[in-house]
């Protein structure tokens, strides 16, 4: 049996999102701050009330995994897939500066913190790792450079904490700030140009309607069934790259099920994916605990926040030099810092759901490449 307390964390985890939703839709004052970051609000303010219970880790794991994993298809589904192929060589070579950056922030950052930090090449070769692909990451690396738990668990509350931050300075004031230095994202398609109206909150109102409820019922079979083949196509790898290969599969096989016009067709699938996204917000904001930086290790800190921030704004410059869009740029950084789950919340505050696939795309390929890239760099700065 669920207790009381289990039964109200789910409860406020569903509910907080649509109440915010709701506010949005009606309040326009409201909207302008974005369901994103009130969510975000939301679920820090519940995770450091003292409130949680002691099982709300585990909800935490299990309600973020679910709904990341029903909502990419269903953002997927309304994916244009032949305008993709036109933007996705400028998404991998953002994605690519992008970790040349983490690299070079990263060997600098080993420059300045290597005496002040003990086994500084370990702690560089994790950043690399978790931010050219993700916590996977993070945690693989951890096992192959024999880093001490203690070290672990302070560099993954950092990263916490300022992926945090980093996806809230994104969501809110990154795109008019980057906009004055970098090229707007220009539209692909006659479709493209209408994105911004397929999003907008007022589209929310219908969804209980007899002509698309239904229909949204049909949606989320469909992202089960994708889920359920992902699943059992990761089961034939090794666990530690299950992770990556779930995410690989289900965005091949949504991609797949949107070309058939039915599907791609099915109204309101995407504000259906966002609102699991939102979910998955609240519930990733009420697992940052802020009661874990009482203790600060200044050096540490500085070097996650250097790798961080240090490297959006190298590759910056570089999605300068290379004429690189503002919205490909930020959406390839934070595949590369945050991780695709990370894709759809910053591509809804974007305003454009043509990059989620790029972003969930090079997300991939950071899996893919963290491992290799964190432990070799990790070695080769060890030798110095």
């Amino acid at each position: 049996m669920f207790s009381l307390d289990t039964i109200l964390l789910v409860c406020f985890y569903i509910l907080i999102p649509a109440i915010i939703i709701y506010c949005c839709y009606r309040f326009p004052f409201i909207n302008k701050i974005g369901p994103v970051l009130l969510c975000y609000i939301a679920g820090i303010t519940i995770g450091n009330i003292g409130i949680l219970h002691d099982s709300a880790k585990t909800i935490q794991d299990i309600g973020s995994n679910i709904s990341i994993v029903l909502g990419i298809p269903l953002l997927l589904f309304t994916i244009n897939v032949k305008t993709w192929f036109k933007l996705a060589g400028k998404a991998l070579l953002s994605f690519t500066l992008g970790s040349v950056a983490v690299i070079i922030v990263v060997f600098i950052g080993y420059i300045i913190f290597n005496h002040s930090i003990p086994g500084a090449w370990k702690i560089a070769g994790m950043l690399i790792g978790v931010y050219t692909g993700g916590t996977p990451n993070l945690a693989a690396i951890k096992e192959a450079l024999q880093v001490d738990s203690t070290t672990f668990v302070i560099v993954h509350t950092y990263d916490t904490v300022f992926s945090m931050l980093y996806i809230i300075f994104l969501v809110s004031i990154a795109q008019r700030i980057f906009l004055k230095f970098l090229p707007a994202f220009s539209a692909v398609n006659d479709e493209e140009k209408n994105a911004k109206t397929d999003e907008d909150i007022k589209l929310y109102g219908d969804i209980f309607t007899i002509n698309v409820f239904p229909k949204l019922i049909i949606a989320l079979f469909l992202s089960l069934l994708a889920v359920a083949i992902s699943f059992s196509i990761s089961l034939v790898f090794p666990q530690q790259y299950q992770t990556m290969i779930v995410i690989l599969a289900l965005t091949t096989v949504a991609i797949l099920f949107s070309l058939n016009p039915y599907v791609h067709n099915l109204k309101r699938t995407f504000q259906f994916g966002m609102y699991l996204i939102y979910i998955f917000c609240t519930i990733v904001g009420s697992m940052v605990n802020v009661d874990n930086l009482i203790h600060i290790n200044i050096y540490l800190l500085m070097y996650v926040f250097i790798a961080i921030f240090g490297s959006l704004l190298l590759h910056g410059l570089f999605c300068k030099i290379f004429s690189i869009d503002t919205d490909t740029y930020i959406i390839t950084s934070v595949a590369g810092i945050c991780s695709p789950p990370f894709v759809p919340v910053v591509a809804d505050a974007l305003h454009n759901k043509y990059i989620i696939l790029s972003g969930i795309t090079t997300g991939v390929i950071g899996y893919a490449i963290g491992n290799y890239l964190g432990i070799t760099l990790g070695y080769v700065l060890s030798t110095l």
